[in-house]
């Protein structure tokens, strides 16, 4: 069971209802990725330490979300949008993809998984409508790239965040930035997959 792997890495209260949920996800991606690939038949196998957990390794560095407008950069089959909006069902989630088979995967497991509080979006995050307060993305663009790409749609007011989880060396990807935090994953999920992979933050506070 899903839930059984990731529960020594959370340390977070979940409800039935998101363990089920997440329970649930293996089964579906298997199905759909069979009609459209979204993810590698490889990465398929390792689809609750390689996709889930590691979406949700963003919980520990995203806290109280209640109220906001999240959107997920470059969500391609859902993630880590799909997994942290069973965990936040109080949030509103926007998953955004420039490719349509994707977000039509995307939408077809929220459906199924009844996530009222996802928004699937072909278009880019450029035009996702703004007002977000916090973003999300995974493997998907250089940093300076999605602040770039994030500039005309985070809402007026103060507390932005952006976080990005990445991998491998980011030194040269990071150079200059300001106000950026990196955590890496390795001491909080020791699994190989892990050992070269951090969340990367950037907060804005005007």
């Amino acid at each position: 069971m899903v839930s059984d792997f990731i529960a020594p890495y959370l340390r977070i209260p979940v409800n039935d209802l998101a363990v089920q949920r997440w329970n649930a996800l293996p089964a579906l991606y298997e199905e759909w990725n069979a009609q459209i690939n979204v993810i590698s038949r490889k990465d398929l196998e390792f689809l609750t330490e390689r996709h889930i957990l590691h979406s949700l390794s963003l919980l520990p560095y995203l806290g109280p979300l209640t109220g906001q407008r999240v959107v997920d950069i470059g969500t391609g089959g859902g993630f880590p949008g799909i997994p942290l909006a069973i965990a936040y069902p109080e949030t509103e989630w926007v998953l955004v993809d420039s490719i349509g088979k994707k977000i039509k995967v995307v939408q077809a497991i929220a459906e199924e998984l009844e996530l009222k509080n996802v928004t699937a979006l072909h278009s880019r995050v450029e035009n996702a409508g703004g007002g977000f307060q916090t973003a999300v993305t995974r493997a998907v663009a250089p940093f300076p790239v999605l602040m770039a790409w994030m500039r005309s749609q985070w809402r007026a007011a103060p507390g932005k965040r952006l976080l990005a989880l990445k991998g491998g060396d980011l030194k040269e990807e990071l150079k200059g930035l300001k106000g950026i935090q990196v955590h890496p994953l390795a001491h909080a999920i020791p699994l190989p997959f892990y050992e070269t992979k951090a969340v990367v933050e950037l907060r804005i506070f005007k």
